[in-house]
């Protein structure tokens, strides 16, 4: 589910994107209303304000949201300091290819894969397919970010169509077959439930 409440941001952003560029009057000031940079500033205020959400709900926040929302204040910033959307471009790709090296540094440092601390304790499998999924998500966010960049610089009439529905369509398809992967080895390890722990020896 908060997989997708990340998503709210960049829905928001794609709505005022698409406004007319129009000249609104607030409070005394006239703001343009549509277009990338009114869309990159919206970006930015619905990020603060969904994960000051999940801040206040959680307690805290994760690491992958707080690299989420940092790279929004950044990039984002410096599309409007620059008044450039190539910085914008950037964020998903950076984004998708720093989770992917967080996974695989997992490999490395720790002794468990990413994957198996952020789900081990909802779902018991052998340490092999803890492995497989987590390699799984490391090709994900590398083809996720690759995909964004390649979109964003050379079809720029519909990187930002790509950008929230290429986006949350690669995300749900792999997510379900994340949970056909998932179903079949839990379904195998309550058939024989000492699986996990002859794994471990």
């Amino acid at each position: 589910m908060k997989q997708f409440l990340d998503f709210i941001p960049l829905i928001l952003f794609f709505v005022v994107f698409k406004i007319e560029p129009r000249a609104v009057d607030l409070f005394g000031h006239t703001y343009m209303l549509g277009g990338i940079f009114s869309a990159t500033a919206m970006l930015i205020a619905s990020s603060i304000v969904v994960y000051g959400i999940f801040f206040i709900v959680q307690k805290r926040l994760e690491k992958s949201q707080w690299l989420t929302l940092i790279a929004c204040l950044v990039f984002g910033s410096l599309t409007l300091a620059f008044h450039s959307e190539t910085f914008l471009k950037w964020k998903a790709p950076v984004v998708s290819w720093l989770f992917a090296l967080a996974f695989l540094g997992s490999h490395f440092i720790g002794d468990k894969p990413l994957i198996q601390r952020m789900m081990g304790h909802a779902v018991s499998l052998p340490e092999p397919i803890w492995v497989k999924l987590n390699i799984a998500w490391i090709v994900f966010f590398i083809v996720s970010g690759a995909a964004n960049l390649f979109v964003a610089f050379t079809f720029q009439s519909i990187w930002v169509d790509f950008k929230v529905f290429g986006s949350l369509g690669m995300t749900l398809l792999f997510l379900i077959g994340q949970g056909i992967f998932l179903a079949k080895h839990i379904h195998d390890v309550e058939a024989d439930p000492a699986a996990p722990a002859k794994n471990k020896d």
